[in-house]
Formats: C-alpha cells, structure tokens, sequence
C-alpha cells in the first residue's frame, strides 16, 4: 500500500489542529526585558538600536510595570553610570545607579524578578571587563574579588539575582562563595556560560557606552568557532554554583543552545543579542520582512533550539502581540 499524500498534512488543517499539536511555545513568560538605566532625567536615543533607550530609573519602572502588566516575569539591568574610573569602581557603588534601579523597581513591582548584568566594562575608562595588568592584559584572579563585591552590592539593593558577564575564569564560584558569605545564598546566579566573541554586540556597546578602548575580548570571550569548548565552560560554572546558564548570543548560535541543553538539567537562557535585533528591525523598516512575523519566528527557533529563557529587546513588543 503506498503512503497516503495526505497523511502529514492531516494534523496542519486548520488553526486549531495546529495548535493542538504544537512542538514548541512561546510565552511572555519565557521572556526578559533588558533595560538600559542611568541617572539623568531624559531619555535618550541608542544608535543602531530603534526603539530602544537609555532611560531614568523612573521610566525604566514604568517601561517594566508595562512589561509585567503583558505577562513579561523579569527584567535584566545594565547601568551607565555618571562617572568611570580604571576599575570600575562604581559598579560596587552602593548608591550606583543599578542599585538605584534595584530598589525602585522592587518598592514599585515586588513581584517582578529583577536580574542585574554584572560586569565592570561598562564602568571602566578602559571598557574592558575587568581590571587591567601594566602590559595592558586583562587580570583576571584580580577582577574576581571585585565582581563579586558588585553582585553582594546588587543583591543588597534587592536583585532576585545576579548575571556575570565578563568571562572570567572561576567568577561564579566567587560569586557564589561571597554572596553565601554575606547572607544572600537564597539569591540566584545567572551565569554568562557560554559568550561569544561575537560581532553583533555593537549596537550594545553604543548603548552602554562599553566598546574597548583598544584591543578586543577575544582572550577571555569564546571564538565563534568553537562549541565543545562552550559546552566545557557551561559545565565549569554549574560546578560551580550557577543556577542558570546563559548562551550568547543567540540566532548565530543555535547549535550550542541545543548542544547545552541536552548536557544540563539546569534551566538555559539564551540572549537575543542588539545586533540580532538591529537586523530584524532595520530589514523590517526597509520592507525586506514582516516584523511581527520574523520576529515570533526567530524567538520560537531560539525556544525550539532549548532555550528555556529568552533574553530580548522585542519583548514588550511580542508580549503585546501575543496578548
């Protein structure tokens, strides 16, 4: 008997058959906003970037209650600070812009889960993601000390949890070890696992005002090439405490989000990078593509590939869509 033309097409019908044999979903809740806090009174416009701002604390309360009001949990906080200096000193700043941001998005919204980006790129003259040796390298046992006074100064301001970023060898593990030490053990870690050194972060480094001021990071961040080395690094950080690993970016990577989760048992987020974002908007704009459609396409892929976590730009804009 020959196999029926029909038979793969039975289940795709019609809308409700569709829908009721669904592989993969997407939600607002699997999705993070991340904002772009500083201290000024005016929002202002990020290059490369459309629709996204750099915003004051209080607009970045509001811009997150919408958000939570549409179903999106959690928000990601990247401070740009009023001042720099060459360790990034104001990252620990108890009266830091994040930990500003933290309180008042805590006081206004208790419910929402509030996750600081931990890293010092953003805070030094140098913008790289950690304190610098003579010779200009990154040094790397040196900037341990000083991210983990960072996540205690998050945590103290109220952050559910805290997300290295900066790719340091063993920053979870003294993460974990000072945050236990000073009575946040209940408070999670995001860890930045597996982070590409990746050419679509550039939108990003003009919003946060953190390219390098020479050099690159390709001597602490993951070459592009490589995956198994990305799946050694996510299984390092969960040895050493992290709750929740992070692949980034993430539409050029979905092979490594698969390849992590079937590695882990941990939940996986992946980070829809600025870059992937800029392209999706500007072809959108120059009537290449349909937005809301390439947009909920790319996000399910990024879902379908195993990410339990989406961490986008567009996601007050898919949890309207979705709504």
């Amino acid at each position: 008997m020959g196999f029926p033309a029909t038979r793969l097409r039975r289940l795709r019908r019609s809308a409700g058959l569709r829908d009721l044999v669904r592989e993969t979903d997407l939600a607002p809740g699997h999705l993070v906003l991340p904002l772009f806090v500083h201290t000024g009174s005016a929002r202002e416009s990020v290059d490369g970037m459309p629709g996204v701002e750099r915003l004051p604390i209080g607009e970045a309360v509001a811009a997150a209650r919408r958000a939570h009001e549409l179903g999106v949990r959690a928000v990601l906080l990247f401070g740009i600070p009023p001042w720099k200096d060459d360790q990034g000193s104001a990252a620990w700043d108890d009266e830091g812009v994040v930990q500003l941001a933290v309180r008042a998005l805590k006081s206004e919204l208790p419910e929402l889960v509030v996750v600081t980006d931990v890293c010092l790129c953003q805070y030094t003259t140098h913008g790289h993601c950690g304190v610098l040796r003579a010779d200009g390298s990154v040094d790397n046992d040196a900037t341990l000390e000083l991210l983990a006074r960072t996540a205690v100064s998050h945590a103290r301001a109220g952050a559910d949890a805290v997300a290295p970023s900066d790719m340091m060898d063993g920053r979870v593990a003294a993460i974990r070890g000072v945050l236990d030490e000073e009575g946040f053990a209940e408070r999670a870690i995001v860890s930045y696992a597996a982070k590409f050194a990746s050419a679509f972060y550039g939108p990003f480094r003009a919003a946060a005002d953190s390219a390098p001021a020479f050099g690159d990071r390709r001597g602490y961040q993951l070459d592009p090439a490589n995956a198994r080395e990305a799946l050694r690094e996510v299984a390092l950080d969960i040895e050493e405490g992290a709750d929740v690993v992070m692949v980034k970016p993430a539409l050029p990577y979905l092979d490594v989000i698969a390849r992590v989760r079937a590695s882990v048992e941990v939940p996986v987020a992946a980070y829809n990078v600025s870059g992937e974002y800029a392209m999706l908007k500007y072809a959108a704009q120059a009537g290449a593509l349909d937005e809301r459609a390439a947009v909920l396409e790319a996000l399910l892929a990024i879902r379908r590939a195993g990410a339990d976590i989406v961490v986008t730009y567009f996601a007050q804009e898919v949890a309207e869509w979705l709504g």
